[in-house]
């Protein structure tokens, strides 16, 4: 469908239009690029972290240009999220889902040019009699959110959104925009050729979220170590397990050893209650929410202060997008990760249950996680190179960083504990492995003969505390692989290692202690009793118009309030964060706060 061109708007009516409707006084990062090509009718692929502003690269040249953009989002609870910090910014905005009642209206606005942005799921999208409907209006631009999920090489494939270029093709003067957080180099070229973008529309952001803290420490006992992180961060949190049963056991004991409301969120509660525990959570400023990975994408919360994994997350991808749910704000936040040799044994037993074409990725992202748990180095560098990034050795804001661990050559221990695995017939479990190189006998060593090995007693002293995190470093390198029965065999590089052509290098964890732990990152660091008010304030707004506080001003802005203390609408409108919008339906009420400090 081809459509009369208009005058393209300018960067510098953007910029106008981003202080009017967002209360922006610039843009951040590679937004201007991405704006740029979306202003001059170009279609671009702007891979930008979380937190970097991707949807105002389509809110903003909404407002701009004649017509509706159309936005295709992966998740219902996503759409609604956004439609309410689109409409409290002004922006004429509706969603057409299954769970909208108000369709026939949503279908009238858009007929008749009266929607800035329209949302849609991929699966309507790919319909054609919803394209025969977009052909009723025009459409400014097409944007696709989580585009990471047209590409099978992602970690969210959803076989819609291969659907959705012809789609687009049917409009062929209608920019069209993809953007995501995660997606490494073969990704991004796969979204490109999927979508009909050209090479030259890929604006790289970069990945790097200096706000977030990353930490990764073995699994002891994750209800304390989970509490310990809680204590630290009095605000929202997300604890991803790996199981339902998981889930609801972490939920209720971390509610019980901590005080605070912990709610749990996985696909086998009643709808109802899943919903109920979504909705209390985003409107929550303390609530800690204990979930399986099918939660955290259909929000968009940014007030999230942490988020730890209770187990290892499906690949580096995975991990990058699940802990850019925190800090989305920009404030610091954490993220830490608990795992165990467990969770990788685990992981490669999968394998065997894919598809032959599909192994051999899967297998590298199992042993690319296992590179990143047993690293001693920067932890945010090996997620930058992973990306395709050149960042510096060290971030100092990372576990490695802030505490840097000892590394020991463990290769000679390694054959020792490989040995005896293979001698003692590749069928027990590590406690028996112990006792064995240890020279513990008991009654089942005895009877099997196992104290007559060549192995048996050969490691002592020091050597014998290398034992278990070598264990764990094998199991998780592959080294070491779980039989039917639970016992171990080899794998992997077993057999290069014990013929001396593979070293074993393991890391020792420093002690922990309150120095180098994330601090406690309250949103009033101050302890300015105006900010507590106008806190008050926003929540008992938030709650009379049934929308999350950050939909009223985040806490950027309510700190930046507290700073300036505005006398005037004037100087209240200079406020970051404060649009035309807001400022005439709440300039007055929190001036009035203000001025009683």
């Amino acid at each position: 469908m081809s459509v009369t061109s208009l005058p393209t708007p300018s960067l510098d009516q953007a910029r106008a239009q981003l202080r009017e409707v967002f209360g922006f006084a610039d843009f951040r990062g590679s937004q201007e690029d991405v704006l740029q090509r979306v202003l001059d009718g170009h279609s671009a692929l702007a891979v930008m972290p979380t937190g970097a502003g991707k949807s105002l690269t389509y809110q903003l040249p909404a407002t701009l240009m004649p017509g509706t953009c159309v936005v295709i989002s992966p998740l219902i609870a996503l759409m609604h999220d956004q439609l309410r910090s689109a409409k409290a910014n002004g922006i004429r905005a509706a969603t057409l889902t299954s769970a909208d009642a108000d369709w026939r209206e949503t279908m009238d606005a858009y007929r008749a040019g009266d929607l800035d942005l329209l949302y849609v799921a991929p699966e309507r999208a790919s319909q054609p009699q919803f394209c025969d409907f977009l052909t009723s209006a025009r459409i400014s631009l097409f944007a696709v959110d989580e585009a990471h999920c047209v590409s099978e090489w992602g970690h969210d494939f959803r076989p819609d959104y291969r659907q959705l270029r012809p789609l687009m093709d049917r409009f062929t003067d209608v920019p069209r925009l993809a953007l995501t957080a995660t997606a490494d180099k073969r990704t991004r070229a796969d979204i490109l050729n999927q979508l009909g973008i050209p090479a030259e529309g890929l604006v790289l952001a970069g990945f790097d979220r200096p706000n977030i803290r990353y930490s990764i420490r073995h699994r002891d006992n994750p209800v304390k170590q989970i509490a310990a992180l809680m204590a630290e961060q009095p605000g929202p949190g997300i604890v991803y397990a790996p199981t339902r049963r998981k889930v609801e056991d972490l939920a209720e004991k971390l509610g019980a050893a901590t005080g605070r409301t912990v709610l749990p969120y996985h696909a086998g509660l009643p709808a109802e209650e899943r919903a109920a525990n979504q909705v209390a959570f985003v409107a929550s400023e303390d609530m800690v929410i204990v979930a399986t990975i099918a939660f955290g994408m259909g929000i968009d919360k940014p007030d999230v202060r942490f988020v730890a994994h209770a187990g290892i997350p499906k690949s580096i991808e995975a991990y990058y997008q699940e802990t850019g749910r925190a800090g989305r704000d920009g404030d610091p936040a954490q993220a830490i990760m608990l795992w165990g040799a467990g969770d990788f044994v685990q992981a490669r037993q999968r394998l065997s249950e894919m598809p032959d074409n599909r192994r051999d990725d899967e297998r590298q992202r199992v042993d690319m996680l296992a590179a990143l748990v047993e690293a001693p180095a920067c932890r945010r560098a090996i997620l930058l190179r992973h990306f395709g990034e050149d960042p510096a050795a060290q971030c100092g804001n990372c576990d490695n960083c802030l505490s840097p661990p000892k590394v020991t050559d463990a290769t000679e221990t390694a054959r020792k504990v490989l040995s005896a695995v293979y001698r003692t017939g590749q069928s027990f479990g590590f406690g028996h492995i112990q006792k064995v190189l240890t020279g513990s006998s008991d009654d089942r060593i005895v009877q099997r003969g196992h104290d007559r090995l060549s192995v048996f007693g050969i490691v002592m002293g020091e050597e014998a505390r290398l034992l278990q995190p070598l264990s764990r470093a094998l199991q998780a390198r592959g080294a070491l692989v779980a039989t039917e029965h639970g016992g171990l065999a080899l794998g992997g590089e077993a057999p290069a290692i014990l013929k001396g052509e593979q070293t074993v290098e393991i890391v020792i964890p420093p002690k922990q202690s309150r120095r180098g732990r994330g601090r406690n990152t309250t949103p009033n660091p101050v302890g300015d009793p105006l900010f507590e008010a106008l806190r008050d304030l926003r929540r008992d707004l938030a709650k009379e118009a049934q929308v999350p506080p950050y939909v009223i001003f985040n806490d950027a802005t309510l700190r930046a309030m507290t700073a300036e203390r505005p006398a005037s609408l004037a100087e209240f409108g200079e406020i970051s964060g404060v649009g035309a919008k807001k400022l005439k339906a709440f300039g007055e009420i929190f001036l009035q706060v203000i001025r009683q400090y």
